[in-house]
């Protein structure tokens, strides 16, 4: 059964950095764009940053390009995003998800984790 499960999410203060990490089994991980997407209260679940199968191809939101940086391992079949410069507004519930297009619009993918925690203090 294909799934992908995140870690790493975690309670820092404004300024600090967190890496997530999403590992992925029962799927072919080269076959698949990754992506992390997150979902805050009260705002609809949008794209973060995706990289396609072979990482040769990179997406970053407006509000954190320069500031996270995705990347994949395919040897460990993961997918990381290393977070710098959080801000309070970061805060929310990040997931990880497959797609067979690269794509980061939430409705393109066709596998999701259950997602990892982020929560940023001011």
């Amino acid at each position: 059964q294909a799934q992908v499960v995140e870690s790493g999410g975690d309670l820092v203060q404004a300024g600090g950095s967190l890496r997530l990490s999403c590992t992925a089994s029962g799927l072919g991980f080269d076959d698949y764009s990754m992506g992390w997407f997150r979902h805050a209260p009260g705002k609809e679940r949008e794209g973060v940053s995706c990289i396609s199968g072979e990482g040769l191809a990179t997406y970053y939101s407006n509000f954190v390009k320069g500031l996270f940086t995705i990347f994949r391992d395919r040897a460990q079949n993961t997918l990381y995003l290393q977070m710098n410069n959080l801000a309070p507004e970061d805060t929310a519930m990040y997931y990880c998800a497959a797609s067979r297009t690269f794509s980061c619009l939430p409705g393109a993918q066709a596998l999701w984790g259950q997602g990892t925690q982020v929560t940023v203090s001011s």
